[in-house]
């Protein structure tokens, strides 16, 4: 797959940005899924549960709701980041373009 990007225009460039930032979460998302099945089924061949091997914290997401955003993508409004977990890759975009932290809170 190739594509001309100095051909594309600016709008058809951030378009494509948020494309790809999905796909990215998508696959995220696809191998977090992958990754716990091999391990639940690695347990199961030794007759255990992930739960039993993990100290009861198997696929629920426990009692914590989700946390509250305190950044916001300046491009992409719907894009934001509680500050907790691995920076977006839109964060590290904006910090690279000289932007500061602060300049991102909601």
């Amino acid at each position: 797959m190739s594509v001309k990007l100095e051909k594309m225009s600016r709008i058809e460039l951030i378009e494509l940005r948020k494309d790809v930032d999905k796909a990215i979460l998508e696959a995220d998302d696809r191998d977090r899924r992958d990754a716990l099945n091999a391990a639940e089924q690695a347990v199961a061949k030794y007759g255990f549960s992930l739960s039993e091997i993990s100290g009861g914290k198997g696929r629920g997401k426990g009692k914590r709701g989700k946390a509250v955003a305190k950044y916001r993508n300046p491009l992409n409004h719907e894009q934001t980041w509680s500050g907790m977990g691995r920076k977006p890759h839109w964060i590290h975009e904006a910090l690279s373009s000289g932007a500061d932290i602060t300049d991102l809170e909601i």
